[in-house]
């Protein structure tokens, strides 16, 4: 017959290995509740319009905007309009509904906020307009993101109105491909 010491240890082991077994369902648990929500019933990820570029000119993740959705669009806008202090702000009208439709032609089900933007592919600091053919759920992570082109849409708005470069040039650049006219404008020699 065990002595008292052999009986906690047998105990103490027995409720190690139930710990180890919860522990191991749990984790099972969340890793399928992960997957079942990750995928839809049309066997489509939420956001697989969303074009990930992985090539190399570009950090695997950079999400660029699927063309056949969201190819751009212009208000027929001067340099001289677009440069008067306020104008981005007059012009902006994008409803929730509009935001909601973006989100929905991409397969966006649900998302955390501040997690994605609806963003204008040509921002409106250079003309774009607010029609859903020129928005885009950009998100926030991985880097760069809605952040970054942020910072490309103001220093292309700068470049323009200082006169150094051509508006319809920087509607297209960023139109075509955002983050090469980061790399370019923000990052490189195109200032």
């Amino acid at each position: 017959m065990p002595g008292p010491g052999r009986s906690r240890r047998v105990i103490g082991g027995s409720l190690f290995a139930v710990a180890v077994v919860s522990l191991t369902v749990l984790v099972i648990t969340v890793i399928a509740v992960l997957t079942l929500t990750a995928f839809r019933g049309d066997g489509t990820q939420p956001g697989d319009a969303v074009i990930a570029a992985a090539s190399g000119t570009r950090p695997a993740g950079v999400v660029l905007p699927d063309p056949t959705l969201t190819p751009g669009g212009t208000f027929n806008a001067t340099v001289s309009q677009i440069c008067t202090p306020g104008y981005s702000k007059s012009v902006r009208d994008v409803s929730t509904a509009t935001k909601n439709r973006v989100y929905a032609e991409y397969h966006i089900t649900h998302h955390a906020p501040g997690e994605y933007e609806v963003d204008h592919l040509i921002p409106l600091e250079i003309g774009g307009s607010n029609d859903i053919k020129n928005l885009f759920p950009q998100p926030a992570e991985p880097r760069p993101g809605f952040h970054e082109k942020d910072v490309l849409e103001n220093t292309l708005h700068d470049l323009v109105c200082a006169g150094k470069l051509d508006l319809a040039i920087a509607q297209r650049d960023i139109a075509t491909d955002w983050y090469a006219a980061y790399v370019k404008y923000v990052l490189g020699a195109g200032k």
